[in-house]
């Protein structure tokens, strides 16, 4: 499954990525995150709770980011394990740039998935994931706007 989008956000770059980088945010804005905790200036170590169709599991994994350029690119990847649910695991190009007082954060992402939830067919995963990604751009401006405002 591969992704591409675009996001306008209300924010200078600096803030954006500093959000981009803070487990507390992420934990808010990341659709069923159960925890998120990071290890290393690198490495985070999440639970997150979905369901995709019929499918509910809770998915154990790794985050790491490489790549980082701060405040203007990473590559993100993640690879988690949901039991009898299956497994999923990608990565995404993130770069950020500065337009006006807002930034626009460009995003590619590839991921795979296996088991069950594979078995329920790419257009259903497909269609998961693209509303999951706008479940959290959308909590993900929205936080930004409360720490503006706060």
């Amino acid at each position: 499954m591969d992704m591409t989008g675009e996001e306008r956000i209300a924010a200078p770059r600096d803030v954006v990525w500093a959000a981009l980088n803070d487990p507390d945010i992420l934990k808010q804005c990341i659709p069923g995150c159960q925890s998120l905790d990071k290890i290393s200036p690198t490495e985070l170590t999440a639970t997150v709770k979905l369901k995709i169709g019929p499918v509910s599991a809770s998915f154990s994994g790794e985050v790491t980011l490489s790549n980082i350029n701060a405040p203007e690119s990473y590559t993100i990847f993640g690879e988690g394990k949901g039991g009898i649910a299956g497994f999923a695991k990608g990565g995404a190009d993130v770069t950020l740039e500065e337009e006006g007082g807002e930034t626009i954060l460009r995003y590619e992402a590839k991921a795979q998935v296996g088991g069950k939830i594979a078995q329920l067919g790419s257009r259903l995963v497909d269609s998961s994931a693209k509303k999951l990604a706008q479940q959290f751009f959308a909590d993900f401006t929205a936080a930004l706007n409360g720490q503006a405002s706060a």
